[in-house]
């Protein structure tokens, strides 16, 4: 097994994306920004921001333990249909595609962490999906994944400006910064940084301007550790 990116699950991780350099993929069109890594650099578990450039294309391939793609920019296309800017996919086990993109896209992409037989394929338009509010002030939500036998739960959250919160997470999470700026006692992190916290985890979150996050709860129990 290669050598892990971000591997070690008791560890606090930050990536801030937007100040890492593309990578090519096997795709000579498409590239990506690897954000956690463990096991084969083909084959592992993967956490991606993945850039389709006009045009581009991927071959035809099967998803074990499953992929979930947040559309963040462009159009996003396979066989199955078109997915704008909003859209978001968990694609499960068995699911096969083979993707491109004809303006070009720019997708949140995670890979081989979604094992078990009897996931949902979803597909939401979230754009059209209405804001709820949270228990927390100043902070709406949007569910996209929780199904009964699985303990991942994921969500968009929108945080009004000047919002502030003490987070406690007891499984550990995931935050991915869609769009704005969130921030904490230990950094500032803006659009397209990524955030993993340990079991049992605390911070105390604020946005000054406000921010769109993707949240993802219960799903370290699905990860490959690896150092």
């Amino acid at each position: 097994m290669s050598a892990s990116i971000n591997g070690d699950l008791s560890q606090r991780v930050v990536v801030r994306s937007h100040e890492m350099p593309w990578s090519p993929s096997p795709s000579g069109k498409v590239w990506r920004k690897r954000l956690h890594r463990v096991g084969p650099a083909e084959s592992g578990q993967v956490t991606s921001v993945v850039r389709y450039e006009p045009g581009s294309t991927f071959p035809a391939h099967d998803h074990p333990g499953g992929e979930e793609i947040l559309v963040l920019d462009g159009v996003f296309s396979d066989e199955h249909g078109d997915w704008p800017a909003g859209t978001y996919l968990l694609n499960p086990e068995g699911f096969r595609h083979a993707p491109f993109s004809q303006p070009g896209s720019m997708l949140f992409v995670k890979l081989r962490q979604f094992p078990g037989a009897g996931r949902q394929h979803i597909v939401l338009d979230t754009p059209r999906a209405a804001w709820r509010p949270s228990d927390e002030e100043g902070v709406d939500v949007k569910h996209l994944y929780q199904q009964p036998g699985f303990s991942d739960r994921v969500r968009l959250e929108r945080w009004t400006p000047g919002s502030a919160h003490q987070r406690t997470y007891a499984d550990g999470a995931e935050l991915f910064v869609v769009e704005g700026e969130l921030a904490d006692e230990l950094g500032v992190y803006p659009a397209l940084s990524w955030l993993r916290f340990p079991v049992g985890s605390r911070h105390r979150a604020k946005t000054d301007g406000g921010c769109t996050l993707y949240v993802k709860e219960g799903g370290l129990a699905y990860l490959l550790g690896g150092v």
